[in-house]
Formats: structure tokens, C-alpha cells, sequence
């Protein structure tokens, strides 16, 4: 028999964000994240750097979340942490912390792949977001990873569609550098997007067979548009930013539904749940809206605190793996890549 009240604590470390939450059952209590100001100072994330800064804030963020939770650590039930995928040298500093503590309370271990907590997001208890049903498609989109998944339980997923070379995130971010926008760039496209013509620069879709994406053509094709146009106007960029980055963006976006409608097809499975720090698009987020009237969807976006990197995604998946003892030990190793 499992306790009626299981408290989880959670602890993602994957990549540059140090992350802790209190989970009740289903319910955050508590969610904290430390933010890593020193890699955009070099445009991207510095994966030593990384590590060093975890080992700063790991034990502030797990108080915090404590704290804020308004529980004690004895009161916890286990603790669930991120063995992958992600830079190693950030794993390993969640995954020692976790170990230590779960020996020291003397209660269970749960290791979570990062992928999956993206994409169960959607099963937190949250006041206005309701949860897909199984089975269900899931667009897992970030900065390291792009896939379609069916989801036909907790446990049982299925990789059916993955970028075979960049991430959409990466699409994102190497377009913002090429238009000279600070990192991360992402946000800042999506915000000039919204006053740009996204018909203004057609670019054209890589031709990439099934449900499978790449990226890295396109970002290719910006920057040969981008160098040429400023060789005719140098002021190019500054006086057509808003259409470039509408442009840019809508592109992405045709790309992923192209793929999604495919899926629904094949599959026959029409309802849609998105997750991963892409989700946070607004374009994107949009379109997903729409096309729940458009094609007859139901779409599922998760609330904004749950599509970047952080540990009440980890803390969900911990919740329903102990109501199932999928429990691990000390000797679990972190992983940089791991089995979907």
C-alpha cells in the first residue's frame, strides 16, 4: 500500500538550470530555478561552467523548494532526479546530490529521463490545464531535441518521428546569432515575430522523408539570405527584422505541422500535447489553438512554468513511477544520451 500523501522531491540538472520542486501526489508545491546568467556572455552554454554553477546552487534551490513547500525533508517520500539526457559534468552533480540525500532520509531513488518528464508535464494538477487522455501524440521540441512521440501510457512511449541532424531550438538560437540578437535568441524572435509580415521572405522546407526533421538546411539558407541582402543594404537586418523573424518563424512552424498532420494520418491519433522549451512560442502555441478547429484536434499545451527546463516535469514522472516501486539505487549511472 502507498501513503495517500507522497511527497517528491525533484532535481533537475541537465543542463545550465538548477532546478528543485515539491510535488504533493500530482499537486506542485513548490518549484524553484536558478538560472545561469554567466553563458551569455559566450553566446552559448559552457558546459564546465555549467557543472561549477550547479555545485553552487544545488543545496540554496533544494532549501528554497523546501521551504516554500513549508515541509521538512524528513517528511519527504523520495527523491527523483534527472539521469539524461544532458551535459554530464551537470548530471552528475543532481544525480551525487540525490544519492546522498535518498541514503541519508533512508527512502527510495528515482531516476528520470529528461524526454519523458517534457512530455508528462501535462499530468501536473493545474488549475485551467487539462490533461490528454492516452494514447496521444506528443511534439517534444527544445534546443537539443525535436521528436514525435506516441504516448500510450505513463511508461510506454514510442519515438515515431526525430530530427535527423539540428533541434528546432537550435534553428531558433543560430538564426538569432546570425541577426546579431544576444543569447538566447529564441524569445527575442518570437517577440519581433508578432509585428512582422511572415510571408515577406519565403524560405523553402527541407524535403525529409516520413515523419522525420531537419534543421539544418534552413539554417543554412537564413544565413546565405542574411549575408547577401547585407551586402546589397547594410542596414538590412535593423530596417526588416520584425518580417525576417515572422518569416523565420513561420517556416519553422509549417514545418512542424506538415509533420503533425502526417502523424495524426498514420497514426489516427488526434489528440496533440506539446512540450520542451520550443512549446513556449507563442507562434507555435497559437497555431496548435487553431488547429483544434482547423482539423478537429484536441491540443494540449502545458502551462509556461512547465515547458523550459525544469524539476516539477521530474517530480511528475517520480510520482508515477513510485506508485509503480520503479525505484532505483546508488549504483544508477548518469547518462549524456539515453534509451527513449
Amino acid at each position: 500500500m502507498h501513503p495517500k500523501e507522497v511527497f517528491i522531491l525533484a532535481i533537475e540538472s541537465s543542463c545550465d538550470d538548477t532546478a528543485a520542486a515539491i510535488l504533493l501526489n500530482s499537486k506542485v508545491l513548490s518549484n524553484v530555478v536558478a538560472r545561469q546568467s554567466i553563458h551569455e556572455q559566450y553566446g552559448g552554454v559552457v558546459p564546465e561552467l555549467a557543472s561549477r554553477a550547479h555545485q553552487q546552487n544545488i543545496v540554496p534551490v533544494i532549501d528554497v523548494a523546501l521551504k516554500k513547500a513549508n515541509i521538512t525533508k524528513d517528511q519527504l517520500s523520495a527523491i527523483a532526479f534527472t539521469q539524461g539526457p544532458g551535459l554530464m559534468g551537470s548530471l552528475l552533480v543532481g544525480s551525487s546530490f540525490a544519492k546522498s540525500l535518498a541514503m541519508a532520509l533512508e527512502i527510495p531513488l528515482i531516476a528520470v529521463n529528461h524526454m519523458h518528464a517534457h512530455i508528462l508535464a501535462h499530468f501536473i494538477d493545474e488549475e485551467g490545464f487539462a490533461k490528454p487522455t492516452f494514447p496521444f501524440l506528443a511534439l517534444t521540441i527544445s534546443g537539443g531535441h525535436t521528436q514525435i512521440v506516441v504516448v500510450r501510457s505513463f511508461f510506454d512511449m514510442e519515438i515515431i518521428g526525430e530530427t535527423t541532424d539540428d533541434a528546432v531550438g537550435e534553428a531558433f538560437d543560430k538564426t538569432a546569432k546570425i541577426l546579431g540578437f544576444p543569447y538566447p535568441g529564441g524569445p527575442l524572435i518570437d517577440e519581433y515575430a508578432k509585428t512582422g509580415n511572415p510571408k515577406k521572405f519565403p524560405f523553402t522546407k527541407p524535403k525529409v522523408p516520413n515523419l522525420d526533421f531537419s534543421f539544418s538546411g534552413l539554417k543554412t539558407q537564413i544565413l546565405y539570405f542574411v549575408q547577401k541582402s547585407i551586402k546589397e543594404n547594410p542596414n538590412f537586418i535593423e530596417e526588416n527584422k520584425h518580417d525576417i523573424c515572422a518569416s523565420v518563424q513561420q517556416i519553422i512552424i509549417d514545418i512542424l505541422m506538415d509533420k503533425l498532420k502526417l502523424a495524426v494520418a498514420q497514426t489516427g491519433i488526434t489528440q496533440i500535447a506539446i512540450g520542451g522549451g520550443v512549446s513556449a512560442n507563442t507562434g507555435i502555441r497559437n497555431t496548435l489553438k487553431e488547429a483544434e478547429n482547423k482539423y478537429g484536434w484536441k491540443t494540449f499545451i502545458p502551462k509556461f512554468d512547465y515547458t523550459t527546463d525544469n524539476a516539477a516535469m521530474i517530480g511528475i514522472v517520480g510520482y508515477h513511477k513510485f506508485l509503480h516501486d520503479k525505484f532505483t539505487d546508488t549504483t544508477v549511472v548518469s547518462k549524456a544520451r539515453i534509451e527513449f
